[in-house]
């Protein structure tokens, strides 16, 4: 088969799990903006709506290594085909949710669906997709990621004021009924090979394992939840829970997660990677908002509109970025995202007190293209030097960490801003007041660009991707 028709080919399997990766991403997009029609719908409180959210993100960062490893076990088509399915019903209970309790238990359920969708694509992709093309593919990945963070409000928006708040589901599970139906046609029945062998899954480790991370994802989200809980204590349980998963996963015969695994230098080292600038990128959605409303003065509209800047240039710079990834190799374009991206943050926290608007929507531009070198190349690093056994579970340990990044800047880089506006809170704080913990918050997400970037040039991810010939 000649290079062109296995590249079309490989590009009509690529748009199946494009395809799932951008309903994933759209599962948690497009209900934000249905949030206040919920309130009125249930008569409930916000803390409580909130939980629509909370619930399905909850449930992907519990449930994404569990997938990844599925697949391994009993075949990566398969687990992706039942993931989609299991997102559509899902979509179609939440659609027809008689109440909120219901609707909260049907998002956690298409949370277990969005976590299949977001593992089972990256290690389909390694398979399906030529090794000398697979920056594109991660790339095209970031790329409709980015586009269903974008789209969903806007899409959501339309569809909740014309058709109600359960018009936005039952989109959803059209959704997943047709990209179920295009994978069913497009993915190749070898891709249901296990990869993998064990007697049996590691349940032991599973369970644990997601008591870690419910209490983690508890004790991050703190007041959000609603609930009357002290995140110090949860984030101490979660450390012993943490503890006890790697005694129990050191002794099991076939465990959930593998201890060398962690012990490889290019592993360690890509998933802390993408955990600290995952936690730095998070900065711009929980605290941009504060800044340029209280800091700029934007009305809600403008604030909207500059915030839309950072998604919309991840999509258009996705695809680039991954045949970037391709022509300089996995290590050059990793290297080189990082170092934009710690540029960016700079920008980022310098520029708008400067130059207002202007400022902040350069510095995004700069910073937004830098994190999707990054994401395309440690994804492409990881997947390549994976061996079959361990694709899913890479892919679900790549997705984990990019979710504890987030989950860990919500929570660290939000407070430690409004630690930094100090007693008078943002409501009585001045203009100069919130630019200035704005900068200060934006100067620690640099350090941890800093500390990606040492991570990579200390040589321990020196294995993380060919190089050009």
């Amino acid at each position: 088969m000649s290079d062109t028709s296995s590249g079309k080919t490989a590009a009509v399997k690529m748009t199946a799990l494009a395809g799932a990766t951008l309903l994933a991403s759209l599962g948690i997009s497009i209900v934000t903006v249905a949030l206040p029609a919920l309130a009125r719908a249930f008569n409930a409180p916000v803390s409580s709506v909130q939980w629509v959210v909370l619930a399905y993100l909850v449930s992907v960062t519990v449930t994404i290594t569990l997938a990844g490893k599925l697949g391994d076990l009993i075949g990566h088509r398969r687990v992706l085909m039942a993931g989609l399915m299991c997102f559509a019903l899902a979509s179609l209970l939440c659609a027809a949710a008689p109440t909120l309790g219901v609707l909260i238990a049907g998002r956690a359920i298409q949370g277990v669906g969005g976590a299949i969708l977001l593992a089972l694509p990256l290690s389909i992709a390694r398979e399906v997709v030529p090794k000398e093309r697979m920056g594109s593919a991660m790339g095209l990945f970031g790329t409709v990621s980015a586009i269903g963070t974008a789209l969903g409000p806007s899409l959501g928006g339309v569809l909740i004021g014309d058709l109600g708040w359960r018009a936005a589901f039952v989109l959803l599970a059209g959704l997943g009924v047709c990209t179920w139906v295009l994978a069913a046609r497009t993915i190749p029945p070898a891709a249901s090979r296990p990869t993998a062998s064990a007697k049996s899954l590691d349940w032991i480790g599973a369970a644990v394992l997601a008591t870690t991370l419910v209490l983690y994802a508890l004790a991050t989200l703190g007041g959000k939840t609603g609930m009357a809980i002290d995140s110090r204590l949860l984030l101490g349980l979660a450390l012993v829970a943490l503890g006890i998963f790697i005694f129990v996963e050191s002794r099991a015969a076939s465990p959930l997660l593998p201890m060398a695994l962690l012990r490889n230098p290019m592993t360690r080292v890509s998933l802390a990677m993408n955990l600290l600038v995952s936690t730095a990128m998070m900065s711009t959605l929980v605290v941009g908002p504060f800044f340029l409303a209280f800091g700029l003065g934007l009305s809600e509209a403008a604030t909207g509109l500059v915030m839309a800047m950072g998604p919309l240039t991840a999509a258009f710079s996705g695809i680039p970025a991954g045949r970037m990834t391709d022509r300089f190799g996995a290590r050059r374009t990793l290297l080189f995202g990082l170092v934009q991206t710690t540029i960016g943050l700079v920008c980022l926290a310098v520029a708008p007190r400067f130059l207002g608007v202007a400022g902040y929507v350069v510095a995004l531009m700069i910073l937004t293209p830098g994190f999707q070198l990054f994401l395309a190349a440690n994804n492409t690093a990881v997947m390549l030097g994976a061996v079959d056994a361990q694709r899913g579970m890479l892919s679900g340990l790549l997705g984990l960490s990019r979710n504890l990044g987030f989950m860990t800047g919500a929570s660290v880089m939000s407070g430690l801003f409004a630690t930094a506006i100090g007693s008078q809170g943002i409501a009585g704080a001045t203009p100069d007041d919130v630019a200035k913990a704005f900068t200060m918050t934006f100067m620690v997400a640099v350090g941890l660009g800093v500390i990606a970037l040492v991570l990579s040039l200390c040589g321990l991810a020196k294995q993380s991707g060919p190089q050009p010939s």
